[in-house]
């Protein structure tokens, strides 16, 4: 059985390489989500997003989840203009629409917004969200004089679960599993935290006094490579 130095827990699914990297660097990475997704399936819903692919819209996505929702109702492949956080998130857009319909991505909410704001003839769009939506994008767009039509195509439902272990690192990629986490935990003040985004690290600040290590870059590989970074610094560059 393998011995490893450091311990960490990370609250959003990763793929098998990534774990192994961090292995291979005696960092063991447990999995624990916290939240659970939950596809909208209204035919309500259904109907608003068939009646839009008929339509030239401008189509905001900030999160994968948001993306996988949408087009499991698509019949065809809408004729959209996109704008998009950019890593897993604007993968997950190539998969369902043609590259050229992506006419920004951005690493996080504000500079996205700053890209639309930019663009002068985007006067209204439609956001697909979750209902754990910031305000940041919508409230921004709307004192630029740009209407959002917002809908709501899933949802984060908390799934507090009770950890046993000392942790040397967690990583949080949401305010929701930041939330969840810390209604039936807490955390002793060496363990350090690597969050995704201000909102997130905002989040965290409200309930600890830990030391935050906070990446503006949505990808998940990206931060574990910034976890062993950190606890490897002459083994791999964060």
């Amino acid at each position: 059985m393998a011995e490893y130095k450091f311990q960490i827990l990370c609250t959003k699914l990763l793929d098998e390489t990534t774990i192994h990297k961090a292995a291979d660097q005696s960092i063991n990475i447990d999995i624990i989500s916290f939240i659970e997704i939950e596809n909208i399936n209204s035919q309500e819903l259904i109907q608003q997003i068939q009646s839009l692919q008929s339509k030239k819209i401008t189509a905001v996505f900030t999160s994968v989840n948001s993306v996988e929702s949408v087009a499991k109702h698509l019949t065809v492949k809408p004729d959209w203009k996109i704008f998009s956080i950019g890593g897993a998130t604007k993968e997950m857009v190539l998969k369902f629409f043609e590259e050229k319909s992506i006419l920004a991505t951005a690493k996080n909410a504000t500079a996205l917004c700053e890209k639309i704001i930019a663009n002068k003839s985007i006067k209204e769009l439609t956001f697909f969200c979750g209902d754990q939506r910031l305000n940041e994008l919508p409230e921004t767009l709307f004192t630029h004089g740009i209407n959002v039509e917002e809908l709501v195509v899933y949802k984060n439902i908390l799934r507090p679960t009770t950890i046993e272990k000392n942790y040397d690192a967690v990583v949080f990629f949401s305010p929701s599993a930041v939330n969840s986490f810390f209604t039936l935990n807490t955390l002793p003040i060496n363990t350090v935290i690597f969050s995704i985004g201000k909102t997130t690290t905002a989040t965290i600040q409200s309930y600890c006094s830990n030391m935050i290590i906070t990446s503006e870059w949505p990808g998940k590989e990206q931060m574990i490579e910034r976890v062993i970074g950190y606890f490897n610094p002459n083994k791999i560059s964060a």
